[in-house]
């Protein structure tokens, strides 16, 4: 059991070690989770994403880096960064979500020779928040239309993630076959989900994935946006009929491209059970870094961060 000194009123490693923690399996899929899914991937793929980009904003030396904006579905307008490889045209391409906390520009950790890397912020949050009353606060974020299957929040942000695969495709055809998936807590979650039912992303790398067993994670206390679901179901009792459908660990289960997980023993945002739960369920091949914490400052905490980026940087390098 891995454990640090905190101040947390729960023990984010909810007393598991790695032996136990391999052995969480996914709750019973819903009757109807895939007819769900494909209906949403079909309609996603009929959106125009009119993509709109800035010229070059920055003088980094392997990139030009500019602002992008797409259409995505329900009028939802997306904003992020396009990193354009300087050196020729790219060959390949990497979607890259973002956590709850979301996100302030582009990142370089990852160094994809040939690559354009696209950085969506996903709807209501960062540069794409401010519209149809969704809110950028996680706790009210994780919320919205929760009460409704069909519109529920995280649906649309799945559907961000395939429509930003066309909006690559549109600007860079060329790259067909060859775009992948990195995605961090909350992104990590949203990955699983999308990744499942889109066969044009073919490497994917979840790092401490949110929305995993979603049954389970409801009775974990957590200070993350799952702390804010629990509560709703405790006043309200009818969530699992709309989170029945926005499970990562139910996806994970249609995935058959190779995947890299990260998941952590102890962390006090996103639950460990859940985050395995979600690499346990993958049915194609897969790679697991375990890591000693999430969410939370360690010693080692930066080490362990490179070792994973190397490791990284050797799994998208066949992309």
């Amino acid at each position: 059991m891995t454990s640090f000194n905190h101040s947390f009123f729960f023990d984010p490693s909810y007393g598991h070690q790695l032996e136990s923690l391999l052995e969480i399996a996914p709750p019973a899929e819903s009757e109807g989770f895939e007819e769900f899914w494909q209906a949403r991937y079909g309609r996603a793929l009929l959106v125009d994403p009119e993509t709109e980009s800035s010229k070059d904003l920055l003088l980094h030396p392997n990139f030009e880096v500019r602002d992008i904006f797409y259409q995505s579905t329900d009028g939802f307008r997306i904003g992020g960064w396009l990193l354009i490889p300087r050196s020729g045209r790219p060959s390949r391409g990497l979607v890259v979500g973002h956590g709850y906390g979301g996100r302030d520009g582009p990142d370089f950790d990852l160094n994809l020779s040939d690559t354009v890397f696209l950085f969506p912020c996903f709807r209501g949050l960062s540069r794409s928040s401010g519209q149809k009353g969704v809110s950028s606060n996680p706790a009210y974020h994780v919320l919205h239309d929760i009460d409704k299957p069909q519109n529920y929040i995280i649906r649309g942000c799945v559907e961000d993630v395939w429509v930003g695969v066309s909006a690559l495709l549109r600007l860079f055809p060329e790259i067909e076959g060859h775009i992948g998936y990195q995605g961090t807590s909350f992104g990590g979650g949203i990955g699983a989900m999308a990744v499942a039912w889109d066969s044009r992303i073919r490497r994917v790398a979840l790092n401490v994935p949110t929305f995993g067993n979603q049954p389970l994670r409801l009775g974990l206390p957590t200070t993350g946006s799952g702390a804010a679901v629990s509560l709703y179901q405790r006043r309200y009792g009818n969530v699992m009929e709309t989170l029945q459908y926005y499970d990562a660990a139910l996806s994970a289960r249609h995935i058959s491209v190779p995947v890299h997980v990260a998941a952590a023993l102890f962390d006090p945002v996103v639950a460990p059970p859940g985050q395995f739960a979600v690499y346990n369920a993958l049915a194609g091949p897969k790679e697991l870094f375990v890591a000693d914490a999430g969410h939370f400052d360690y010693p080692g905490r930066a080490e362990q961060e490179k070792q994973l980026f190397d490791e990284l940087q050797r799994f998208f390098d066949p992309l």
